[in-house]
Protein backbone atom coordinates (compact mmCIF):
# COMPACT_ATOMS: atom_id res chain seq x y z
CA UNK A 1 0.00 0.00 0.00
CA UNK A 2 2.58 2.35 0.68
CA UNK A 3 4.48 1.47 -2.79
CA UNK A 4 1.04 2.58 -4.09
CA UNK A 5 0.69 5.65 -2.43
CA UNK A 6 4.43 6.55 -3.30
CA UNK A 7 4.13 6.33 -6.63
CA UNK A 8 0.45 7.99 -6.80
CA UNK A 9 2.24 11.06 -5.07
CA UNK A 10 5.35 10.92 -7.69
CA UNK A 11 2.05 10.86 -10.39
CA UNK A 12 1.03 13.66 -9.19
CA UNK A 13 3.66 15.65 -8.73
CA UNK A 14 5.02 15.03 -12.35
CA UNK A 15 1.14 16.29 -13.57
CA UNK A 16 1.24 19.04 -11.48
CA UNK A 17 5.02 20.12 -12.48
CA UNK A 18 3.74 19.45 -16.18
CA UNK A 19 0.76 21.50 -16.00
CA UNK A 20 2.85 24.22 -14.72
CA UNK A 21 5.28 24.18 -17.05
CA UNK A 22 2.55 24.64 -19.98
CA UNK A 23 1.27 28.09 -20.72
CA UNK A 24 -2.53 28.62 -20.65
CA UNK A 25 -4.46 30.08 -23.68
CA UNK A 26 -4.63 32.98 -21.80
CA UNK A 27 -1.10 33.72 -21.42
CA UNK A 28 -0.16 32.82 -25.13
CA UNK A 29 -2.94 35.31 -26.00
CA UNK A 30 -1.06 38.17 -23.73
CA UNK A 31 2.50 37.56 -24.94
CA UNK A 32 1.12 37.48 -28.39
CA UNK A 33 -0.69 40.68 -28.01
CA UNK A 34 2.34 41.79 -26.19
CA UNK A 35 4.37 41.53 -29.03
CA UNK A 36 1.72 42.86 -31.77
CA UNK A 37 1.50 46.12 -29.61
CA UNK A 38 5.36 46.21 -29.54
CA UNK A 39 5.65 45.65 -33.18
CA UNK A 40 3.04 48.53 -33.97
CA UNK A 41 4.55 50.96 -31.80
CA UNK A 42 8.36 50.26 -33.53
CA UNK A 43 6.33 50.79 -37.02
CA UNK A 44 4.78 53.88 -35.58
CA UNK A 45 8.32 55.17 -35.33
CA UNK A 46 9.21 54.26 -38.15
CA UNK A 47 6.69 55.73 -40.20
CA UNK A 48 7.14 59.08 -37.80
CA UNK A 49 10.66 59.09 -38.92
CA UNK A 50 10.45 58.28 -42.55
CA UNK A 51 7.32 60.86 -42.45
CA UNK A 52 10.22 63.41 -40.92
CA UNK A 53 13.02 62.50 -43.58
CA UNK A 54 10.38 63.06 -46.19
CA UNK A 55 9.28 66.02 -45.13
CA UNK A 56 13.04 67.14 -44.81
CA UNK A 57 14.16 66.17 -48.29
CA UNK A 58 10.91 68.20 -49.60
CA UNK A 59 11.41 71.39 -48.01
CA UNK A 60 15.25 71.01 -49.59
CA UNK A 61 14.18 70.08 -52.60
CA UNK A 62 11.31 73.04 -52.73
CA UNK A 63 14.43 75.73 -52.19
CA UNK A 64 16.14 73.85 -54.30
CA UNK A 65 13.75 74.61 -56.92
CA UNK A 66 13.09 78.20 -55.79
CA UNK A 67 16.61 78.77 -56.25
CA UNK A 68 16.71 77.49 -59.75
CA UNK A 69 13.18 79.40 -60.56
CA UNK A 70 14.80 82.59 -59.32
CA UNK A 71 18.06 81.85 -61.46
CA UNK A 72 16.15 81.13 -64.37
CA UNK A 73 13.75 84.21 -64.50
CA UNK A 74 16.77 86.35 -63.92
CA UNK A 75 18.49 84.76 -66.62
CA UNK A 76 15.53 84.86 -68.76
CA UNK A 77 14.66 89.01 -67.96
CA UNK A 78 18.74 89.87 -69.18
CA UNK A 79 18.11 87.65 -72.09
CA UNK A 80 14.81 89.40 -72.98
CA UNK A 81 16.46 92.76 -72.07
CA UNK A 82 19.68 92.12 -74.15
CA UNK A 83 17.16 90.76 -77.53
CA UNK A 84 14.67 94.58 -77.06
CA UNK A 85 17.67 95.73 -77.34
CA UNK A 86 19.12 94.56 -80.28
CA UNK A 87 15.35 94.41 -81.79
CA UNK A 88 15.11 97.96 -81.03
CA UNK A 89 18.49 98.91 -82.51
CA UNK A 90 17.35 97.02 -85.75
CA UNK A 91 13.49 99.00 -85.45
CA UNK A 92 15.53 102.15 -84.82
CA UNK A 93 18.42 101.23 -88.34
CA UNK A 94 15.35 100.62 -90.92
CA UNK A 95 13.38 104.01 -89.38
CA UNK A 96 16.49 105.76 -90.08
CA UNK A 97 16.75 104.09 -93.68
CA UNK A 98 13.69 104.35 -94.35
CA UNK A 99 13.42 108.09 -92.79
CA UNK A 100 16.72 108.45 -95.69
CA UNK A 101 14.55 107.17 -98.51
CA UNK A 102 11.85 109.17 -97.96
CA UNK A 103 14.08 112.12 -98.75
CA UNK A 104 15.58 110.94 -101.54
Amino acid sequence: MKKVISILAVLMISFTASAQEKQTVKETVKQDAKAVGNTAKKGAQATKKGVQKGAKWTGETAKKGAKATEKGVKQGAQWTEKTAKKGAKAVEKTYQDVKTDIKK
